[in-house]
């Protein structure tokens, strides 16, 4: 490229840079009065001043709010600290309690998935924990000469509501009376898919009855039964006033199982300690 091209560029340039200002503006940027530069100059001094404000009061406003920044942490940090439960306070005097009926505790029905058969026929069942540990049981027994047989596992509440309400009818006694041998619906163990009513296969009289304690089931349940982690749920003078039922027996061999009871069971022991004299 030649200096005239270049310079030719500039021209150019230069022509349309300035056709791009009006020319009342070009005169008056290029030519300013001494009035007008007073006035400039006034102008930069106020607002210099005010800028100088702006950023003071910028300061303050910025230097307030980390104050009551600290504040409001203080505050949030005091109020958090007054929620805290205080280790060394006394127990609460009236913790929640399990509501029981007629010497009965509360339960839940097991989900039927968790469900399966223990006997020949299908139709008792347990849950699957408590099944597996119940036909191993029965079968150590059986090796050894005894025969257990499950009566009844898991009932519904509506299975409950017949054997209480019904038989109770039919047998004309009061509610007090039919739940010393039977739980209301809602509140039986029976619920829960881990207790079983075991007979003596060979002793069919003694089904669901005191006497089934002569029997040899009962003699082998009593010395091997914890050994596969089953207990009597009801034994003589049981702190829930429920009759003596040498068959009714419960599985506590994992954590859910012994939740269920014993959690329940520490809470009863405790409401009736607390209404004795």
């Amino acid at each position: 490229m030649n200096k005239a091209t270049v310079s030719g560029q500039a021209s150019k340039t230069s022509t349309f840079m300035g056709e791009d200002i009006p020319q009342a503006v070009r005169d008056t940027s290029e030519k300013v009065s001494p009035v007008q530069g007073s006035k400039s100059v006034k102008w930069i001094v106020i607002a210099v001043i005010a800028g100088t404000v702006a950023l003071v009061a910028g300061v303050l406003i910025a230097w307030q709010g980390g104050t009551l920044g600290l504040l409001n942490n203080s505050e949030v940090a005091q109020t958090e600290q007054t929620d805290a439960p205080d280790p060394n306070a006394p127990a609460d005097p009236n913790p929640t309690k399990t509501e029981t009926l007629l010497g009965h505790l509360p339960y839940q029905e097991a989900p039927p998935e968790d469900l399966q058969p223990i006997s020949s026929d299908g139709r008792i069942l347990m849950r699957q924990a408590a099944a597996r540990a119940f036909l191993d049981m029965k079968e150590a027994a059986q090796s050894q000469g005894v025969s257990l047989v499950p009566i009844s596992g898991f009932r519904s509440e509506e299975d409950q509501k017949y054997l209480f309400f019904e038989v109770k009818a039919q047998r004309g006694q009061v509610a007090m009376e039919r739940a010393e041998v039977s739980a209301p619906p809602g509140y039986s163990e029976h619920h829960t898919g881990y207790a079983v009513d075991i007979g003596d296969a060979n002793v069919p009289a003694t089904d669901l009855s005191p006497s089934f304690e002569n029997t040899p089931a009962f003699q082998w349940m009593k010395e091997n039964a914890a050994y596969y982690s089953f207990e009597i749920s009801f034994p003589k003078g049981n702190s829930q006033g429920v009759s003596y039922e040498p068959w009714h027996w419960r599985f506590v061999g994992d954590r859910h199982s012994l939740e269920t009871f014993y959690k329940a069971r520490t809470q009863e022991v405790q409401e009736v300690q607390e209404t004795q004299p």
